[in-house]
Parts: structure tokens; C-alpha cells; sequence
């Protein structure tokens, strides 16, 4: 489940991602900035939610139905017509969409504590970079000798 809930959560990112409007230090800062903004958390883990609570509610007979006409021996067959992805995958659970919420927040969490600990390494990492890079160089030119 926490796969399928960090696919899930993978395009809500857009609501975090830097906007060329925000004025920050750095487009990476603004990331960092809205990622641990428990706000947008919130709103992230509430958009998750309400998206698995009305997955869950799909009718998926229709498409069980065709799946049986093409292969009348697997387990589709016996898929009622009115059935819901919920009653399918064993999730009639009615707060199964608030802990996938709950998961996607403590991701979130998760995910802003990580992007605060490499905004904080980002310079020390930039300058490894540059240092990689002039050695390279140097390497080649005197290969090049």
C-alpha cells in the first residue's frame, strides 16, 4: 500500500513545486519552504483522500464483465455487476481513505525533512561538483600533454 500511496501522492508534488512568482532565496528553498508547510500537507493528504475515497466507490462490473468474456475462467467471472473497486480489493473500510490521507501526510512530512537536509548540503555538495569537475579537467589537459 505505501507504494501505490507514493505513486499516488507523486503528482500532488505540482501543488508544492516552486512558482516562478515566489519570491525566495532559492526556487530550492521554496520547495523546502512549502513541503514543510504543514498546511500544504494537509491539503496534500486531504486531495489524496477524497481521490481514493471516490476510487474506491468505481463501479469496476463493466470492465470484470469484459474481462470474463475474454478469459471466462479467471476470477472476474464471479465479480458481481454492481461491484466497487472497494468491495473488490477488500478496502469497504469507510476510514481506509483517511489513513491512505494520513500515510500521504507522514510522507509529506517525511519528504520536507529530507528536502530541508539537502538544501543544507546543497552548497557543500555544489562546490564537490566544481572541485569533481576542475579535477577532471586538469586530468584531461595533462593527458593531453
Amino acid at each position: 500500500m505505501l507504494r501505490w500511496t507514493t505513486l499516488a501522492a507523486l503528482p500532488l508534488l505540482a501543488l508544492v513545486a516552486p512558482l516562478p512568482a515566489h519570491a525566495a532565496d532559492t526556487p530550492m528553498q521554496s520547495t523546502v519552504e512549502r513541503l514543510n508547510d504543514p498546511a500544504q500537507q494537509d491539503r496534500m493528504a486531504d486531495t489524496v483522500a477524497a481521490m481514493v475515497r471516490a476510487l474506491m466507490q468505481l463501479n469496476v462490473g463493466p470492465l470484470a464483465e469484459a474481462v470474463a468474456r475474454v478469459d471466462p475462467e479467471s476470477d472476474a467471472a464471479y465479480i458481481p455487476p454492481d461491484a466497487t473497486l472497494g468491495e473488490i480489493a477488500g478496502k469497504d473500510d469507510p476510514y481506509y481513505a483517511e489513513r491512505v490521507g494520513d500515510d500521504v501526510r507522514a510522507g509529506s512530512r517525511m519528504a520536507g525533512q529530507a528536502a530541508s537536509t539537502l538544501a543544507s548540503y546543497a552548497p557543500v555538495l555544489k562546490d564537490m561538483a566544481r572541485d569533481l569537475a576542475a579535477q577532471w579537467e586538469k586530468q584531461r589537459d595533462a593527458e593531453r600533454r
